[in-house]
């Protein structure tokens, strides 16, 4: 990591200094969640059961996500476990958790009893269906259990992320956790933070993560009224608008079957894509010329194009486009990224701030 990244990371973490935060949560959303909190400057106590978090098994995961927080582990079945994890609440301004609901409830841990304690307190449960009963929500999904895959699932997400054969992908990335889990509760928790400072008040914050990503496809909802409105159909999502449908959006195959990612979708980069691949006859084959991605044109000019960077390896396409600004860019794998110039001030976790 470079000097002038390193200033700029630790001039980031005077930001939530003085702030106290109550870690119950285990495997990835929560202690990711806390793990940005105290890369703002905010100190962690993660209080875990006797036999640890379960995280602790893949090593170091659990590493890259507790490092510099202060450990405790008690019984959380134990009356005087529950008490020193209230001793704890008492001087802290953030409580999270990731239990399923009633279960701080069943250890006299629930909002009334903690607001008892310190009336500023603001807990947040990162939970994987949200509560029922409150604000006229009644399913019957609160109390169930299920993992980042299920959330996906129950969302629309995992549907949304076909192949261009239409084949269900299975994503090695855990969007409901983080997304819907981590990102959200942050964001809530120091809202609720904000307005405690304010009010002198806590509260009990409920995140969904489902209901979380649900809300995250904004554009799948929108897009997909625009496509059924000259398609006359709801799109499958690999012929949605931003899903492969248009020719200026969409991944092309390299002849050695690695693939290049093509995001020209406004005229000028489109354009300049069509400039640099020699083909001056499709340039204005585009959308914002009112060339609609469902006609004969823009299917021609698709093939027109995946036809060209099937000719050559993704070297060759690399070199071709590094000085380029048409928003063209290989599909690198992890390991690829992980050497990229982009990520050379990774630190020892491999982690990347995503502030700068």
């Amino acid at each position: 990591m470079t000097e002038s990244m390193v200033n700029q990371a630790d001039a980031m973490k005077d930001c939530l200094q003085g702030l106290r935060v109550i870690d119950l949560t285990r495997n990835l959303p929560g202690p990711f969640a806390t793990r940005l909190l105290a890369d703002l400057g905010a100190d962690i106590i993660k209080i875990e059961p006797l036999n640890g978090d379960p995280a602790r098994a893949f090593g170091d995961l659990f590493t890259a996500l507790n490092h510099g927080k202060t450990t405790l582990k008690v019984d959380f079945r134990d009356s005087q476990g529950i008490e020193t994890i209230k001793a704890q609440i008492k001087d802290s301004d953030v409580m999270l958790d990731s239990f399923r609901p009633e279960v701080l409830e069943g250890m006299g841990l629930d909002a009334k009893t903690l607001h008892a304690i310190n009336p500023k307190l603001v807990m947040v449960s990162i939970t994987g269906y949200g509560m029922a009963n409150s604000d006229g929500i009644t399913h019957d999904w609160a109390h169930k259990a299920g993992h980042d895959i299920n959330f996906m699932a129950m969302s629309g997400v995992l549907d949304q992320l076909k192949t261009a054969d239409g084949e269900q992908a299975m994503p090695n990335v855990q969007f409901a956790d983080l997304a819907g889990g981590s990102d959200t509760a942050v964001i809530a928790l120091l809202a609720a933070v904000f307005a405690a400072q304010r009010t002198g008040k806590g509260r009990h914050v409920a995140v969904s993560m489902t209901h979380s990503l649900y809300q995250h496809l904004v554009m799948a909802k929108a897009t997909g009224k625009l496509v059924a409105s000259f398609s006359g159909k709801n799109p499958e999502p690999q012929q949605d608008f931003l899903g492969g449908l248009l020719p200026c959006y969409r991944l092309y195959r390299t002849s050695d079957d690695r693939h290049m990612a093509v995001g020209s979708l406004e005229l000028k980069f489109w354009q300049g894509l069509c400039e640099i691949l020699e083909l001056p006859e499709i340039k204005d084959v585009h959308w914002q010329c009112g060339v609609m991605p469902n006609t004969k044109a823009s299917q021609e000019a698709a093939q027109v194009v995946a036809d060209t960077f099937a000719n050559q390896p993704l070297s060759h396409w690399q070199q071709v486009f590094a000085s380029t600004d048409v928003c063209v860019t290989p599909v690198l794998s992890l390991e690829e990224a992980r050497a990229h110039p982009l990520f050379a001030h990774q630190d020892e976790y491999g982690a990347t701030l995503g502030w700068q």
